[in-house]
């Protein structure tokens, strides 16, 4: 499928989640990171006079500035800790809405916002969608660790717990490491299926911040498609084709 057809593809997931999932009584609306969300922002404003009063909180350097140069009302979870929705994007998403995210290094800041939203949303292009965390997804699980801990981490992580492979994850543009917008370093831990890891266990490593893994938090997944349908997926494991509007 052609870059473009691949860009129609998010727009339409984009679309429909904003259409049905951002009402006229939501205030407080969290606003993800990636590739598919500058859709979201598009459809948000198009709603109009419903913006006026409506706070927006970013989960990133990337959605601040979407915020912002959109015009709307910017807010911080340090003022509004508790959201209407928000709307996020993801790396891979399996069968129950479980979903890896942190490929663009922002995964404290988006889970905070995903916890604080009555309903969080993941927007993602079909080929986001798995079947079993992984298989899609191959770089691992992204890790947020401080920089004193990291090489620790990376011991316990290789030694301990499974991943052999995994890496400090290194910027492309600049020599050095990525660094995340809370000033930590990022760690790509890939397991296998048989050995995936939850949560839990990464986060008990000391000095990680917070794992890439979203389990059991996603109400809905809205995938756009290379036929320009949008198959949304419940945490159910149900789907149903849902109407994309351009």
């Amino acid at each position: 499928m052609s870059s473009g057809g691949i860009e129609e593809s998010k727009k339409l997931a984009a679309y429909a989640a904003v259409d049905l999932h951002v009402q006229p009584h939501h205030k407080f609306i969290g606003i993800g990171s990636g590739s598919t969300v500058p859709y979201v922002v598009d459809r948000i404003v198009a709603q109009g006079k419903a913006n006026d009063d409506r706070i927006f909180l970013p989960t990133g350097f990337q959605s601040k500035e979407l915020i912002v140069k959109a015009g709307l009302t910017l807010g911080d979870i340090d003022q509004y800790t508790k959201l209407d929705v928000t709307i996020d994007g993801a790396d891979e998403v399996d069968s129950h809405l479980n979903a890896i995210k942190g490929g663009g290094a922002c995964q404290l800041r988006e889970k905070v916002l995903a916890e604080a939203a009555d309903t969080w949303i993941i927007v993602a292009d079909y080929r986001k969608k798995s079947e079993i965390l992984g298989t899609s997804w191959h770089q691992g699980v992204p890790i947020e660790v401080t920089p004193f801990a990291y090489a620790r981490a990376l011991l316990i992580l290789r030694e301990k717990l499974g991943s052999r492979n995994a890496t400090l994850r290194m910027a492309k543009a600049k020599a050095g490491p990525v660094v995340t917008d809370n000033g930590n370093f990022c760690i790509d831990a890939p397991f296998s299926e048989a050995d995936y890891k939850n949560p839990t266990e990464l986060k008990l490593i000391t000095g990680v911040v917070e794992v890439g893994l979203f389990c059991g938090m996603a109400k809905a997944a809205y995938f756009g498609n290379e036929d320009g349908s949008v198959t949304l997926r419940n945490a159910d494991g149900s789907e149903e084709s849902v109407q994309g509007k351009k």
